[in-house]
């Protein structure tokens, strides 16, 4: 009898990446292999949905997806559907009288217990619906299938302490739990013998980390830690809270040669009204003050943030403000997004909803400057030499162009000829840059040099392994573009 096949279909955040990671390890600890890629709708045995519950039309979204799989479950009785992630923590038994066919629901603090639900739904032949309301394991002792064989995310903490009101995110993933700091270095420890060389620090609100420990500098503590590790050549964080952001961190991302020069750090608004309106414990100049100090201790550095435009109450004088703060920091790239009411959020019963009209508007003016901008400072790197870490997924176009694709320290992507030697995934390659877009850079001429790594003979060993190429997953960032027009959430969960 051959075994199970699932398939794990995710949204929203950076975190519900890493838990779809350890949903397909859980799978296939309990024997279910991956279907293949590219299979037809409801052909995997086992479907699961990771869901987010930022945007407002989620549960749309998910019945839609769900409601498209029902004639594959009658065809098929053995196929199961399991729903978990933030939105089957908020809504709970409602997916399973909106969706009778769902066989599972789980939320966010028990993505261990799928298996074990999934065969007692099978064994009973009725629903399993199970909801803790706090956490049982860190979901860090999971199995995980890591979804690339060279970068790989490292949770830190879960959950969220902050009250923002436009985010319902802290009410679905709890209050903030830290992992100690020796278990967070030995599964970094490990993922490096494996061959990773690119670690990406996770959390809720990631520079936060300590406050359930009790140790205010223990985030630089283990920014430094991690620049001890042999073998580990690049390490990023995301995302963090300008509340949080203190000058030790600021001198540990400066004086730890792998900690790259890059930040993700969220604006939301540059109005001090909309701040305190959206209960950010900062305002504009604390912002601005901070975004000094990182410039001057690391000039090189590449700053990237979220904007949220139109909350309620938002005038032009406030977006203004936004304007100012945008021109002033001088981000690599934004984020910027439409305000969208999330429901249960304080914000999406505020008087004062700002008109769609007047919000497209603000939101064109908001990306044609940053467009501008990020265009400006990545004029900045033509002639500069990089090190690219070449990555597998990132260039849409690589196989029309005879390029490759990969990410220079400061996160900035970079697609590049090809090399006249093998390169893999994992690799580094030294290039020169010759040409900026907004989003992206080029280096058309030669490759000054290839630089085989343990992470390339790791993707080497794994696609020789599986036949197949895995699915590549963007570390750090959202993806990079220009903006979508439609409304969209704040980046990462909402609560960044």
């Amino acid at each position: 009898m051959s075994a199970r096949t699932y398939e794990v279909r995710t949204y929203g955040c950076q975190m519900n990446v890493h838990d779809s990671e350890r949903l397909s390890g859980l799978l296939e600890d309990a024997g279910y292999v991956r279907a293949p890629e590219g299979a037809a709708e409801g052909e995997a045995d086992v479907v699961v949905f990771n869901t987010c519950a930022v945007r407002e039309n989620a549960d749309n979204r998910l019945y839609g997806n769900l409601g498209r799989l029902a004639p594959a479950k009658a065809r098929r009785p053995g196929m199961q559907i399991a729903v978990g992630g933030c939105l089957a923590q908020k809504d709970r038994d409602t997916i399973v009288r909106r969706a009778p066919w769902v066989d599972v629901v789980f939320g966010t603090h028990n993505i261990g217990h799928l298996p074990t639900l999934l065969e007692r739904a099978r064994v009973q032949e009725e629903a399993q619906v199970e909801i803790l309301d706090s956490l049982e394991t860190f979901p860090s002792t999971l199995p995980t299938r890591r979804e690339s064989a060279y970068a790989a995310w490292v949770a830190i903490s879960v959950g969220c302490n902050n009250t923002c009101t436009f985010c319902i995110v802290p009410a679905l993933r709890g209050k903030e739990k830290d992992r100690r700091p020796g278990d967070i270095l030995a599964e970094v420890e490990a993922l490096v013998a494996e061959g990773v060389v690119e670690v990406t620090l996770l959390g809720q609100n990631v520079n936060a980390y300590g406050s359930d420990i009790g140790d205010r500098e223990a985030f630089s503590k283990l920014l430094r830690a991690c620049g001890r590790i042999e073998g580990l050549e690049r390490v990023r964080f995301t995302s963090p809270h300008p509340r949080d952001f203190t000058d030790d961190v600021i001198a540990a991302m400066a004086e730890t040669p792998n900690v790259m020069h890059q930040l993700h750090m969220p604006l939301q608004s540059g109005s001090d009204t909309v701040l305190r309106a959206m209960r950010r414990s900062y305002r504009q100049d604390r912002y601005l003050g901070i975004i000094e100090k990182v410039r001057a201790a690391m000039p090189d550095a590449a700053i990237s943030t979220d904007i949220i435009v139109g909350f309620p109450g938002e005038t032009e004088e406030d977006f203004e403000q936004t304007l100012h703060v945008v021109r002033e920091a001088r981000f690599a790239q934004a984020f910027t997004f439409q305000y969208s009411k999330r429901p249960g959020t304080p914000a999406a019963v505020m008087e004062d909803q700002v008109p769609k009209e007047v919000v497209q508007a603000r939101y064109e003016r908001l990306v044609a400057l940053q467009e501008e901008i990020s265009w400006e400072e990545n004029k900045k790197q033509l002639g500069r030499t990089l090190e690219v870490l070449v990555a597998e997924g990132e260039g849409r176009k690589d196989d029309r162009t005879e390029r490759l694709s990969g990410r220079a320290p400061d996160n900035r992507l970079v697609h590049f000829a090809r090399p006249g030697e093998p390169v893999r995934p994992g690799d580094m390659v030294t290039v020169d840059v010759t040409y900026a877009a907004p989003h992206h850079l080029l280096a058309e001429g030669p490759a000054r040099g290839v630089r085989r790594t343990r992470a390339g003979d790791a993707w080497e060993r794994r696609n020789a392994g599986e036949g197949q190429k895995p699915a590549g997953v963007m570390l750090g960032l959202p993806t990079v573009g220009v903006p979508a027009p439609s409304p969209a959430p704040a980046g990462g969960c909402g609560c960044d």
